[in-house]
């Protein structure tokens, strides 16, 4: 995903409701054309990480996933994409703040118990 479909979607997640393209593009606040944030909107749609629904003659967009599910869901895509799943989770834990791997720890944690 570039740059510009995340600062879309980090502006929809920080909206408290469903925003037109118009305050999409105030709220980014740069040198944008209408066109462009429509056509990211779009491709967003397109994706399912946006949903969009007709208010009169303009559709409002809000997100259909949260930031903790994307970042998730990207987690998982990339671990797919690689050879030696085993790997790369050991690389991934391995650069982990303390903060991160305590937070992960109880995580499995609770997930063995619920077992």
């Amino acid at each position: 995903m570039g740059s510009l479909e995340n600062d879309v979607l980090a502006c929809l997640w920080a909206a408290d409701h469903p925003l037109v393209p118009a305050e999409v593009l105030d709220a980014l606040g740069d040198d944008l054309a209408y066109t462009t944030i429509t056509t990211i909107l779009a491709r967003l749609c397109d994706k399912g990480l946006v949903h969009r629904r007709r208010d009169g003659r303009v559709f409002r967009y809000g997100p259909a996933v949260t930031e903790e599910e994307l970042a998730a869901q990207r987690m998982h895509a990339q671990l797919e994409r690689t050879r030696d799943r085993a790997a790369a989770l050991s690389q991934f834990v391995g650069t982990l703040s303390t903060r991160d791997a305590k937070a992960l720890r109880a995580i499995i944690d609770d997930l063995d118990a619920g077992s």
